[in-house]
C-alpha cells in the first residue's frame, strides 16, 4: 500500500477523512436541491454506486430548507455546496454533515464567524473549496489563476478559520488541467495538516474527465497525496464513483476490489476474448476482496502471467487452462471454461474470509 502524508482525522458524519481512514469517494448531486424527491433519487442512486459522501448544490434559500426533508430520506452523509449568502450556510448548519465554502466569498469576517460557530454547535467540517476559476481578486490580480494563486488563496482562507480557533477543515485546490492542479496540491501539501478532498473540475465528458482524473489523482495519490475525492463528470452519476474506485484500486491508495489482467487482441487469438473480458468483469463487479484475475486469449503468455494472478484463464482453440497461483488446475474445452474458472474464483474469495 502507498505510504500517504500523515493527515489530521475529521469526520463527515461517520466517514472519517484523513488519518488511516481510508480514502473516500465523493459525488454531487445534478437536480435542484429543492426538488426533493428527485435529489433523494440520486443520492440513492449514488449510495448503491458505492459512494461515500454526497455533495448538494444550494444556491438559495428554497434549496437550503430542502436539506432537512433529504437528510430524513438517505443515509449517505450530505455536505451542503455554499457560496456568497452566508445565511444559507446557517440554515444548512442546522441539518448537514459539512459545510462547504470559500470563506473569501461568505462575505465579512463577522459571517464568516457565524458560520464557524453554527458548525462547531454541531461538531461539522468546513472544507474550504478554492477554485482557480474564482479566485479573490488579491490572489488572481497577483497571480493569475495560477496553482500559485491556488494555495495562497487556500493558506489564507485557513487562517480565516484558524484565527476563529476552527480548525475541523478539509481543503480541495481544483483547476480544470491537470498540471495546475497536481502542482497547487503538492505545493500546499507539506505547509498543512488537514486532510485534502482531491479533484480536477469542469474535467469534461466521461473520457475526457476519466483521462484528466486518472493523471492528476493518480500522480497525487501515488505521492501519498489525498484523503477524500471526487472524479467530475459531464455525464451518469454512476460512472464518477465506478472510474473514482478504478483510479484508487489501480493505483495502488486502495486494496480491494477486483484486478483483471487481459492481454492486448492479437493475430495468436483462438477465441472472442473481449466478450470473454466482458462476462468476467460482470460476474466479478460485486466482489469486494482483493483479487487480481488474469484472462487471456491464447497460451504463449498465460502461464508467465498466472503466477502473479490469484486466478487465471486462458483460451486455446477450442480449449483451454483455468490457473490458481500459476498452477494448471484444468484442462476444458472452451464451453466449460468460465464456469470452471468462477468456481475457483469464488473458492479464492472463500479463502480470504
Amino acid at each position: 500500500m502507498i505510504k500517504r502524508y500523515p493527515t489530521k482525522k475529521i469526520f463527515v458524519g461517520d466517514v472519517a477523512v484523513g488519518g488511516d481512514a481510508p480514502i473516500s469517494v465523493q459525488s454531487m448531486t445534478f437536480s435542484k436541491t429543492r426538488d426533493v424527491e428527485a435529489t433523494v433519487e440520486q443520492i440513492k442512486r449514488l449510495h448503491f454506486a458505492g459512494c461515500d459522501i454526497v455533495r448538494v448544490a444550494v444556491p438559495d434559500y428554497e434549496d437550503a430548507y430542502a436539506l432537512k426533508e433529504i437528510k430524513e430520506n438517505i443515509s449517505l452523509p450530505l455536505v451542503a455546496d455554499i457560496h456568497f449568502n452566508y445565511r444559507l450556510a446557517l440554515i444548512a448548519a442546522e441539518v448537514v454533515d459539512c459545510i462547504r465554502i470559500n470563506p473569501g466569498n461568505i462575505g465579512n469576517k463577522e459571517r464568516v464567524k457565524e458560520v464557524v460557530k453554527a458548525c462547531k454547535e454541531r461538531n461539522i467540517p468546513i472544507r474550504i473549496g478554492v477554485n482557480c476559476g474564482s479566485l479573490e481578486d488579491q490572489f488572481e490580480k497577483k497571480h493569475g489563476q495560477s496553482a500559485k494563486g491556488m494555495v495562497e488563496s487556500a493558506l489564507y482562507n485557513i487562517k480565516y478559520l484558524e484565527d476563529l480557533d476552527f480548525t475541523n477543515i478539509k481543503i480541495s485546490l481544483k483547476a480544470s488541467d491537470v498540471q495546475r492542479t497536481v502542482e497547487a496540491y503538492r505545493s500546499l501539501r507539506p505547509l498543512v495538516e488537514y486532510p485534502f478532498h482531491l479533484g480536477v473540475t469542469e474535467a469534461g465528458t466521461l473520457f475526457h474527465s476519466t483521462v484528466k482524473s486518472s493523471i492528476a489523482l493518480g500522480t497525487l495519490l501515488l505521492e501519498g497525496i489525498g484523503d477524500t475525492m471526487r472524479v467530475s463528470i459531464t455525464g451518469e452519476l454512476e460512472k464518477e464513483i465506478e472510474v473514482a474506485r478504478a483510479i484508487l484500486k489501480d493505483s495502488g491508495a486502495a486494496n480491494s476490489g477486483v484486478n483483471i489482467v487481459s492481454c492486448p487482441t492479437c493475430g495468436r487469438l483462438e477465441s472472442d476474448l473481449v466478450k470473454m473480458v466482458e462476462k468476467v468483469e460482470e460476474l466479478t463487479k460485486d466482489i469486494k476482496k482483493p483479487l487480481n484475475l488474469s484472462v487471456m486469449g491464447c497460451v504463449v503468455n498465460a502461464i508467465g502471467e498466472a503466477k502473479s494472478a490469484d486466478v487465471a484463464i486462458a483460451f486455446g482453440k477450442g480449449s483451454g487452462l483455468v490457473m490458481k497461483k500459476g498452477e494448471i488446475v484444468a484442462k476444458l474445452s472452451e464451453d466449460k471454461l468460465l464456469d470452471r474458472f468462477m468456481q475457483e474464483v469464488q473458492k479464492a474469495v472463500e479463502e480470504m474470509d
